[in-house]
């Protein structure tokens, strides 16, 4: 049976971090701006789709939804010792290298039957301009496969905050922009796949151009 929220252990870590560091961090160092809060769903299975440019991406994103984001990481980091625990507490799931696609997608619908929000980035990987130009089916495989809805967010200045030659995070503007809500694909073929993740990229660049 599924659940409708995540483990309460989990919800009081996110809480805890983010309003704690996150929060702080985001209105003030990097100026934030939030459009769109209110369309984010806060119980039930939910695929957030966004763009990725910067390793401050994921808990950027996760505070401004305001509920944990399930995110992917490699396998490897699942064997160190305190850091696997941490890192499953705030919602990360294990994926091996070498079947990437479909261990993901497992234990991703796994992570939205658990009560979580599953985050994807479209392009699957970080862009310079933070721009999607060739988006990957995974997040709409996701949702198909879950009978989830899909949101599409986008991040605008994050790919300024780590710049060459400074060892810290520059304090940057960052706004986040909220889409609506987009239906799951009717099926797991391909046409319908590509149907649904063509208009989820098509949302957040449109979002991501409006700027600051």
């Amino acid at each position: 049976m599924s659940r409708e929220r995540e483990p309460f252990v989990n919800l009081f870590l996110y809480y805890l971090f983010k309003y704690s560091v996150l929060a702080p961090m985001f209105k003030t160092y990097f100026r934030g701006r939030i459009y769109g809060a209110e369309k984010v769903p806060q119980a039930g299975a939910l695929v957030i789709v966004s763009n990725h440019a910067s390793y401050f991406d994921p808990p950027i994103l996760s505070s401004c939804v305001q509920r944990p984001v399930a995110y992917m990481a490699k396998e490897e980091l699942f064997d160190v010792p305190i850091l696997k625990q941490g890192i499953r507490l705030y919602g990360a799931y294990p994926v091996k290298r070498s079947a990437a696609d479909r261990s993901a997608i497992r234990a991703a619908v796994d992570a939205l039957n658990e009560g979580w929000a599953a985050g994807i980035f479209l392009q699957g990987h970080r862009t310079p301009d933070a721009r999607i130009t060739n988006p990957k089916f995974g997040g709409a495989m996701i949702a198909a496969k879950a009978k989830a809805p899909l949101l599409p967010v986008s991040l605008w200045g994050t790919e300024r905050i780590l710049q060459k030659g400074y060892s810290v995070p520059q304090p940057v503007p960052v706004t986040v922009r909220i889409g609506e809500l987009i239906d799951p694909p009717s099926s797991t073929k391909r046409e319908a796949l590509q149907a649904t993740t063509e208009k989820c990229a098509a949302a957040v660049n449109a979002m991501h151009n409006l700027g600051r």
